[in-house]
Protein backbone atom coordinates (compact mmCIF):
# COMPACT_ATOMS: atom_id res chain seq x y z
CA UNK A 1 0.00 0.00 0.00
CA UNK A 2 1.18 3.51 -0.73
CA UNK A 3 0.16 6.66 1.12
CA UNK A 4 -0.11 10.19 -0.24
CA UNK A 5 0.67 11.49 3.23
CA UNK A 6 2.23 9.79 6.25
CA UNK A 7 -0.24 8.15 8.59
CA UNK A 8 -0.52 9.15 12.24
CA UNK A 9 -1.45 6.22 14.47
CA UNK A 10 -2.26 6.75 18.14
CA UNK A 11 -1.37 3.88 20.51
CA UNK A 12 -3.96 3.60 23.30
CA UNK A 13 -1.89 1.78 25.91
CA UNK A 14 -4.40 2.14 28.75
CA UNK A 15 -5.81 -0.51 31.05
CA UNK A 16 -9.26 1.11 31.26
CA UNK A 17 -11.45 1.33 28.17
CA UNK A 18 -13.25 4.52 29.24
CA UNK A 19 -9.96 6.42 29.34
CA UNK A 20 -8.93 5.03 25.95
CA UNK A 21 -12.24 6.12 24.42
CA UNK A 22 -11.88 9.60 25.88
CA UNK A 23 -8.38 10.10 24.47
CA UNK A 24 -9.42 8.56 21.15
CA UNK A 25 -12.20 11.13 20.80
CA UNK A 26 -9.73 13.97 21.38
CA UNK A 27 -7.17 12.43 19.04
CA UNK A 28 -9.74 12.01 16.25
CA UNK A 29 -10.73 15.65 16.67
CA UNK A 30 -7.03 16.52 16.34
CA UNK A 31 -6.68 14.63 13.04
CA UNK A 32 -5.37 11.17 13.92
CA UNK A 33 -5.65 8.63 11.07
CA UNK A 34 -5.42 5.18 12.66
CA UNK A 35 -6.37 4.06 16.18
CA UNK A 36 -4.32 1.35 17.85
CA UNK A 37 -5.84 -0.75 20.60
CA UNK A 38 -2.70 -1.20 22.68
CA UNK A 39 -1.56 -4.48 24.22
CA UNK A 40 -2.30 -3.40 27.84
CA UNK A 41 -5.84 -2.47 26.79
CA UNK A 42 -6.42 -5.79 25.03
CA UNK A 43 -5.02 -7.68 28.01
CA UNK A 44 -7.20 -5.83 30.51
CA UNK A 45 -10.43 -5.39 28.53
CA UNK A 46 -10.14 -8.16 25.95
CA UNK A 47 -11.15 -7.88 22.32
CA UNK A 48 -14.27 -6.02 23.41
CA UNK A 49 -11.97 -2.98 23.38
CA UNK A 50 -11.42 -3.51 19.64
CA UNK A 51 -15.17 -3.93 19.11
CA UNK A 52 -16.04 -0.81 21.07
CA UNK A 53 -13.49 1.38 19.32
CA UNK A 54 -14.60 0.14 15.90
CA UNK A 55 -18.24 0.87 16.76
CA UNK A 56 -17.34 4.33 18.06
CA UNK A 57 -15.04 5.23 15.16
CA UNK A 58 -16.30 3.20 12.17
CA UNK A 59 -14.47 5.38 9.64
CA UNK A 60 -11.07 4.93 11.27
CA UNK A 61 -8.65 2.08 10.68
CA UNK A 62 -8.43 0.05 13.89
CA UNK A 63 -5.11 -1.61 14.69
CA UNK A 64 -4.98 -4.44 17.25
CA UNK A 65 -1.55 -4.70 18.87
CA UNK A 66 -1.82 -8.38 19.72
CA UNK A 67 1.97 -8.91 19.89
CA UNK A 68 1.39 -12.39 18.49
CA UNK A 69 4.12 -14.93 19.25
CA UNK A 70 2.28 -18.19 18.57
CA UNK A 71 -0.92 -19.57 16.99
CA UNK A 72 -0.83 -16.75 14.45
CA UNK A 73 -3.88 -17.99 12.58
CA UNK A 74 -6.16 -18.08 15.61
CA UNK A 75 -5.10 -14.72 17.04
CA UNK A 76 -5.32 -12.88 13.74
CA UNK A 77 -8.77 -14.39 13.15
CA UNK A 78 -10.26 -13.30 16.48
CA UNK A 79 -8.78 -9.80 16.20
CA UNK A 80 -10.11 -9.38 12.67
CA UNK A 81 -13.54 -10.66 13.64
CA UNK A 82 -13.60 -8.13 16.47
CA UNK A 83 -13.13 -5.32 13.94
CA UNK A 84 -9.38 -4.84 13.49
CA UNK A 85 -8.24 -4.01 9.97
CA UNK A 86 -4.56 -4.30 10.96
CA UNK A 87 -3.19 -6.90 13.38
CA UNK A 88 0.28 -6.66 14.91
CA UNK A 89 2.61 -9.65 15.30
CA UNK A 90 6.13 -9.85 16.74
CA UNK A 91 9.13 -10.14 14.45
CA UNK A 92 11.01 -12.34 16.92
CA UNK A 93 8.50 -15.15 16.45
CA UNK A 94 8.96 -18.16 14.17
CA UNK A 95 8.44 -17.81 10.41
CA UNK A 96 5.66 -20.39 10.55
CA UNK A 97 3.70 -18.19 12.93
CA UNK A 98 4.12 -15.20 10.60
CA UNK A 99 3.00 -17.31 7.64
CA UNK A 100 -0.10 -18.50 9.49
CA UNK A 101 -0.94 -14.95 10.47
CA UNK A 102 -0.60 -13.65 6.92
CA UNK A 103 -2.81 -16.43 5.55
CA UNK A 104 -5.44 -15.83 8.26
CA UNK A 105 -5.38 -12.14 7.41
CA UNK A 106 -6.23 -12.97 3.80
CA UNK A 107 -9.22 -15.08 4.90
CA UNK A 108 -10.60 -12.63 7.46
CA UNK A 109 -9.81 -9.30 5.84
CA UNK A 110 -6.94 -8.04 7.99
CA UNK A 111 -3.51 -6.74 7.09
CA UNK A 112 -0.45 -7.75 9.09
CA UNK A 113 1.99 -5.34 10.72
CA UNK A 114 5.09 -6.90 12.26
CA UNK A 115 6.76 -5.23 15.22
CA UNK A 116 10.56 -5.46 15.31
CA UNK A 117 10.87 -4.84 19.06
CA UNK A 118 13.83 -6.79 20.48
CA UNK A 119 14.85 -8.10 17.04
CA UNK A 120 18.64 -8.14 17.09
CA UNK A 121 19.19 -7.57 13.34
CA UNK A 122 16.26 -5.44 12.20
CA UNK A 123 17.62 -4.98 8.67
CA UNK A 124 17.91 -8.67 7.84
CA UNK A 125 14.65 -9.54 9.56
CA UNK A 126 12.77 -6.84 7.63
CA UNK A 127 13.81 -8.40 4.32
CA UNK A 128 12.70 -11.83 5.55
CA UNK A 129 9.34 -10.51 6.73
CA UNK A 130 8.63 -8.78 3.44
CA UNK A 131 9.31 -12.08 1.70
CA UNK A 132 6.78 -13.75 4.01
CA UNK A 133 4.09 -11.37 2.77
CA UNK A 134 3.51 -8.98 5.67
CA UNK A 135 1.93 -5.63 4.81
CA UNK A 136 3.79 -3.29 7.20
CA UNK A 137 6.98 -3.45 9.22
CA UNK A 138 7.32 -1.44 12.44
CA UNK A 139 10.68 -0.27 13.77
CA UNK A 140 9.98 -0.15 17.48
CA UNK A 141 12.02 0.68 20.56
CA UNK A 142 10.06 -0.40 23.65
CA UNK A 143 9.29 1.80 26.64
CA UNK A 144 11.82 0.09 28.91
CA UNK A 145 14.48 0.49 26.20
CA UNK A 146 13.56 4.16 25.72
CA UNK A 147 14.16 4.78 29.41
CA UNK A 148 17.77 3.76 28.83
CA UNK A 149 18.13 6.17 25.91
CA UNK A 150 17.53 3.99 22.81
CA UNK A 151 16.14 5.81 19.75
CA UNK A 152 14.16 4.16 16.91
CA UNK A 153 15.08 6.86 14.35
CA UNK A 154 18.65 5.54 14.24
CA UNK A 155 17.65 2.31 12.50
CA UNK A 156 14.51 3.49 10.71
CA UNK A 157 16.28 4.90 7.66
CA UNK A 158 18.27 1.70 7.07
CA UNK A 159 15.14 -0.45 7.26
CA UNK A 160 13.25 1.85 4.86
CA UNK A 161 16.07 1.53 2.33
CA UNK A 162 15.96 -2.27 2.07
CA UNK A 163 12.21 -3.01 1.86
CA UNK A 164 9.32 -1.92 -0.34
CA UNK A 165 6.39 -2.36 2.08
CA UNK A 166 5.38 0.66 4.19
CA UNK A 167 7.45 1.23 7.32
CA UNK A 168 6.03 2.27 10.68
CA UNK A 169 8.02 3.69 13.57
CA UNK A 170 7.24 3.63 17.29
CA UNK A 171 9.02 4.44 20.50
CA UNK A 172 8.83 7.78 22.26
CA UNK A 173 7.79 9.75 19.17
CA UNK A 174 6.59 13.31 19.83
CA UNK A 175 6.08 16.55 17.90
CA UNK A 176 9.85 17.00 17.68
CA UNK A 177 10.80 13.53 16.47
CA UNK A 178 7.73 12.89 14.27
CA UNK A 179 9.09 15.15 11.54
CA UNK A 180 12.47 13.42 11.75
CA UNK A 181 10.72 10.04 11.45
CA UNK A 182 8.92 11.06 8.27
CA UNK A 183 12.12 12.50 6.80
CA UNK A 184 13.87 9.21 7.64
CA UNK A 185 11.32 7.21 5.62
CA UNK A 186 8.43 6.42 7.97
CA UNK A 187 5.05 5.94 6.26
CA UNK A 188 3.26 5.38 9.56
CA UNK A 189 4.18 7.27 12.71
CA UNK A 190 2.92 5.62 15.89
CA UNK A 191 2.57 7.99 18.85
CA UNK A 192 1.66 6.93 22.34
CA UNK A 193 2.50 9.03 25.37
CA UNK A 194 2.88 12.34 23.53
CA UNK A 195 -0.86 12.12 22.87
CA UNK A 196 -2.25 9.81 25.56
CA UNK A 197 -0.47 11.59 28.44
CA UNK A 198 -1.21 15.11 27.22
CA UNK A 199 -3.72 17.15 29.22
CA UNK A 200 -5.18 18.22 25.87
CA UNK A 201 -4.86 15.23 23.52
CA UNK A 202 -6.58 17.06 20.66
CA UNK A 203 -3.99 19.83 20.66
CA UNK A 204 -1.14 17.34 21.08
CA UNK A 205 -2.41 15.32 18.11
CA UNK A 206 -2.70 18.43 15.98
CA UNK A 207 0.90 19.39 16.80
CA UNK A 208 2.26 15.97 15.86
CA UNK A 209 0.21 15.92 12.67
CA UNK A 210 1.44 19.38 11.70
CA UNK A 211 5.05 18.36 12.30
CA UNK A 212 4.57 15.29 10.10
CA UNK A 213 2.87 17.20 7.28
CA UNK A 214 5.33 20.09 7.21
CA UNK A 215 8.50 18.19 8.07
CA UNK A 216 9.23 20.82 10.71
CA UNK A 217 9.68 19.74 14.35
CA UNK A 218 7.57 21.45 17.00
CA UNK A 219 9.45 21.90 20.28
CA UNK A 220 8.29 19.78 23.21
CA UNK A 221 9.46 19.94 26.82
CA UNK A 222 7.63 16.76 27.81
CA UNK A 223 7.06 13.40 26.07
CA UNK A 224 10.72 12.97 25.22
CA UNK A 225 13.66 11.02 26.54
CA UNK A 226 16.72 12.73 27.94
CA UNK A 227 20.37 11.69 28.02
CA UNK A 228 23.19 12.08 30.55
CA UNK A 229 23.86 15.69 29.59
CA UNK A 230 20.32 16.76 30.46
CA UNK A 231 19.80 14.98 33.78
CA UNK A 232 20.00 18.14 35.87
CA UNK A 233 17.19 19.66 33.79
CA UNK A 234 14.97 16.56 34.16
CA UNK A 235 15.48 16.18 37.90
CA UNK A 236 14.62 19.85 38.33
CA UNK A 237 11.33 19.24 36.48
CA UNK A 238 10.16 16.23 38.50
CA UNK A 239 9.39 15.93 42.20
CA UNK A 240 10.77 13.48 44.73
CA UNK A 241 7.37 11.67 44.77
CA UNK A 242 7.70 11.24 40.98
CA UNK A 243 11.17 9.78 41.46
CA UNK A 244 10.04 7.52 44.31
CA UNK A 245 7.35 6.08 42.05
CA UNK A 246 9.93 5.53 39.31
CA UNK A 247 12.14 3.72 41.83
CA UNK A 248 9.27 1.38 42.74
CA UNK A 249 8.41 3.27 45.96
CA UNK A 250 11.89 3.35 47.44
CA UNK A 251 15.06 5.41 47.48
CA UNK A 252 14.10 7.91 50.18
CA UNK A 253 16.19 8.89 53.20
CA UNK A 254 14.52 8.50 56.58
CA UNK A 255 14.48 10.91 59.48
CA UNK A 256 16.01 13.88 57.64
CA UNK A 257 13.84 16.95 57.09
CA UNK A 258 14.10 20.22 55.17
CA UNK A 259 15.57 23.11 57.12
CA UNK A 260 14.70 25.62 54.42
CA UNK A 261 11.20 25.19 53.02
CA UNK A 262 10.19 25.86 49.44
CA UNK A 263 13.57 25.20 47.87
CA UNK A 264 14.85 22.26 45.86
CA UNK A 265 18.32 20.79 45.49
CA UNK A 266 19.49 18.63 42.59
CA UNK A 267 23.05 17.49 42.13
CA UNK A 268 25.72 14.84 42.47
CA UNK A 269 26.88 13.77 45.90
CA UNK A 270 30.13 14.73 47.55
CA UNK A 271 30.08 12.36 50.50
CA UNK A 272 31.48 12.93 53.99
CA UNK A 273 31.90 10.56 56.89
CA UNK A 274 32.19 12.65 60.07
CA UNK A 275 32.17 11.75 63.72
CA UNK A 276 29.42 13.21 65.95
CA UNK A 277 30.06 16.90 66.45
CA UNK A 278 33.28 16.92 64.38
CA UNK A 279 32.74 19.57 61.72
CA UNK A 280 36.23 19.55 60.16
CA UNK A 281 35.57 17.15 57.27
CA UNK A 282 32.13 18.60 56.42
CA UNK A 283 33.71 22.05 56.05
CA UNK A 284 36.72 20.70 54.15
CA UNK A 285 34.34 19.00 51.72
CA UNK A 286 33.23 22.43 50.52
CA UNK A 287 36.68 22.88 48.96
CA UNK A 288 36.30 19.50 47.20
CA UNK A 289 32.79 20.16 45.90
CA UNK A 290 32.14 21.86 42.59
CA UNK A 291 29.25 23.99 41.30
CA UNK A 292 25.98 22.07 41.43
CA UNK A 293 27.24 19.39 43.83
CA UNK A 294 25.43 18.43 47.04
CA UNK A 295 27.40 17.67 50.20
CA UNK A 296 26.00 14.61 51.97
CA UNK A 297 27.21 14.07 55.52
CA UNK A 298 27.05 10.95 57.64
CA UNK A 299 27.44 12.31 61.17
CA UNK A 300 26.06 9.31 63.07
CA UNK A 301 22.88 11.24 63.86
CA UNK A 302 24.80 13.31 66.39
CA UNK A 303 23.15 16.13 68.36
CA UNK A 304 25.97 18.66 68.03
CA UNK A 305 26.04 20.76 64.87
CA UNK A 306 28.51 19.95 62.12
CA UNK A 307 27.16 22.75 59.91
CA UNK A 308 26.09 26.37 60.24
CA UNK A 309 26.00 29.86 58.73
CA UNK A 310 29.66 30.19 57.77
CA UNK A 311 29.78 26.82 56.02
CA UNK A 312 26.65 27.85 54.14
CA UNK A 313 28.22 31.15 53.08
CA UNK A 314 31.20 29.19 51.76
CA UNK A 315 28.88 26.97 49.72
CA UNK A 316 27.11 29.94 48.20
CA UNK A 317 30.47 31.38 47.14
CA UNK A 318 31.36 28.09 45.40
CA UNK A 319 27.83 27.57 43.97
CA UNK A 320 27.42 24.30 45.84
CA UNK A 321 23.79 23.22 45.42
CA UNK A 322 22.93 22.12 48.97
CA UNK A 323 23.73 20.02 52.03
CA UNK A 324 22.15 16.90 53.54
CA UNK A 325 23.15 15.99 57.10
CA UNK A 326 22.46 12.82 59.05
CA UNK A 327 23.21 14.83 62.17
CA UNK A 328 22.72 18.37 63.45
CA UNK A 329 22.74 21.87 61.96
CA UNK A 330 22.57 25.35 63.54
CA UNK A 331 22.06 28.99 62.45
CA UNK A 332 18.92 27.87 60.65
CA UNK A 333 17.32 31.33 60.74
CA UNK A 334 20.20 32.76 58.70
CA UNK A 335 20.33 29.73 56.39
CA UNK A 336 16.60 30.06 55.76
CA UNK A 337 17.02 33.74 54.95
CA UNK A 338 19.69 32.78 52.41
CA UNK A 339 17.23 30.30 50.82
CA UNK A 340 19.99 27.71 50.85
CA UNK A 341 18.78 24.11 50.45
CA UNK A 342 19.70 22.43 53.73
CA UNK A 343 18.33 19.17 55.14
CA UNK A 344 19.20 17.74 58.55
CA UNK A 345 18.15 15.34 61.27
CA UNK A 346 18.46 17.76 64.19
CA UNK A 347 18.53 21.52 64.79
CA UNK A 348 20.58 22.84 67.71
CA UNK A 349 22.38 26.03 68.77
CA UNK A 350 25.40 24.05 69.90
CA UNK A 351 28.34 23.20 67.65
CA UNK A 352 30.89 20.48 68.08
CA UNK A 353 34.66 20.84 67.58
CA UNK A 354 36.87 20.45 64.46
CA UNK A 355 38.89 17.37 65.37
CA UNK A 356 39.60 16.32 61.77
CA UNK A 357 38.36 12.74 61.99
CA UNK A 358 36.52 11.20 59.06
CA UNK A 359 36.77 10.89 55.26
CA UNK A 360 35.61 12.64 52.10
CA UNK A 361 34.20 10.95 48.99
CA UNK A 362 33.79 7.48 50.41
CA UNK A 363 30.70 5.29 50.53
CA UNK A 364 28.52 6.37 53.46
CA UNK A 365 25.12 5.67 54.98
CA UNK A 366 22.86 8.71 55.33
CA UNK A 367 19.25 8.54 56.43
CA UNK A 368 19.40 4.77 56.23
CA UNK A 369 20.56 4.72 52.59
CA UNK A 370 23.91 3.96 51.04
CA UNK A 371 25.28 6.99 49.19
CA UNK A 372 28.35 6.86 46.96
CA UNK A 373 30.31 9.74 45.49
CA UNK A 374 28.52 11.09 42.37
CA UNK A 375 25.20 9.39 43.08
CA UNK A 376 22.35 11.79 42.28
CA UNK A 377 20.61 13.56 45.16
CA UNK A 378 17.19 15.17 44.71
CA UNK A 379 15.77 16.95 47.76
CA UNK A 380 12.63 19.03 48.20
CA UNK A 381 9.91 19.63 50.80
CA UNK A 382 8.80 15.98 50.51
CA UNK A 383 12.22 14.56 51.42
CA UNK A 384 15.49 13.36 49.92
CA UNK A 385 15.86 10.73 47.19
CA UNK A 386 19.09 8.99 46.21
CA UNK A 387 19.41 7.75 42.62
CA UNK A 388 22.37 5.42 41.97
CA UNK A 389 24.60 7.02 39.34
CA UNK A 390 24.43 4.01 36.99
CA UNK A 391 20.61 4.27 36.94
CA UNK A 392 20.40 8.05 36.64
CA UNK A 393 19.32 8.25 32.97
CA UNK A 394 16.71 5.52 33.25
CA UNK A 395 15.20 6.84 36.48
CA UNK A 396 15.11 10.41 35.16
CA UNK A 397 13.09 9.29 32.14
CA UNK A 398 10.83 7.05 34.22
CA UNK A 399 10.20 9.95 36.63
CA UNK A 400 9.23 12.18 33.73
CA UNK A 401 6.84 9.47 32.56
CA UNK A 402 5.22 9.46 36.01
CA UNK A 403 4.83 13.25 35.87
CA UNK A 404 3.29 13.11 32.40
CA UNK A 405 0.79 10.42 33.37
CA UNK A 406 -0.24 12.39 36.44
CA UNK A 407 -0.75 15.49 34.29
CA UNK A 408 -3.26 13.58 32.14
CA UNK A 409 -5.08 12.17 35.18
CA UNK A 410 -5.23 15.65 36.73
CA UNK A 411 -6.79 16.93 33.53
CA UNK A 412 -9.45 14.21 33.62
CA UNK A 413 -10.21 14.99 37.28
CA UNK A 414 -10.56 18.69 36.43
CA UNK A 415 -13.18 17.79 33.85
CA UNK A 416 -15.46 16.78 36.72
CA UNK A 417 -14.25 13.35 37.79
CA UNK A 418 -12.39 11.97 40.82
CA UNK A 419 -9.21 9.95 41.15
CA UNK A 420 -10.99 6.71 42.01
CA UNK A 421 -13.36 7.12 39.08
CA UNK A 422 -10.61 7.92 36.59
CA UNK A 423 -8.57 4.90 37.65
CA UNK A 424 -11.60 2.62 38.31
CA UNK A 425 -9.99 1.54 41.56
CA UNK A 426 -12.82 -0.79 42.58
CA UNK A 427 -12.34 -2.76 39.37
CA UNK A 428 -8.65 -3.30 40.07
CA UNK A 429 -8.85 -4.24 43.76
CA UNK A 430 -7.11 -7.53 44.40
CA UNK A 431 -9.45 -10.54 44.49
CA UNK A 432 -8.83 -12.72 47.52
CA UNK A 433 -10.51 -16.06 47.90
Amino acid sequence: MSFEKPILQVALDFVNLHRALSVAEEAVAGGVDWIEVGTPLIKSEGLDAVRELKKTFPDKTIVADMKIMDVGSVEVQIAAEAGAEVVMMLGVTDDSTIHEGVEAGKRYGAEIMVDLINVEDMITRSVELERLGVHYICVHVGIDQQMRGMDPIDVLMRVAEVINVPVAVAGGINSESAAKAVNAGANIVIVGGAITKAENAEEATRNVKQAMDTGTPIASKLFKKYDEENLYKVYKMVSTPNISDALQRKGEMRGIRPVTGGVKAVGKAVTVRAYPGDWAKPVEAIDVAGPGDIIVIEAAGGNKAVWGELATCSCIQKKVEGVVIDGAIRDVDVIQAMKFPAFAKHVTPTAGDPKGLGEINVEIVCGGLTVRPRDWIIADDNGIIVVPKEMAVEIANRSLDVLERENRIRGEINQGSTLSKVLRLKKWEKIIG
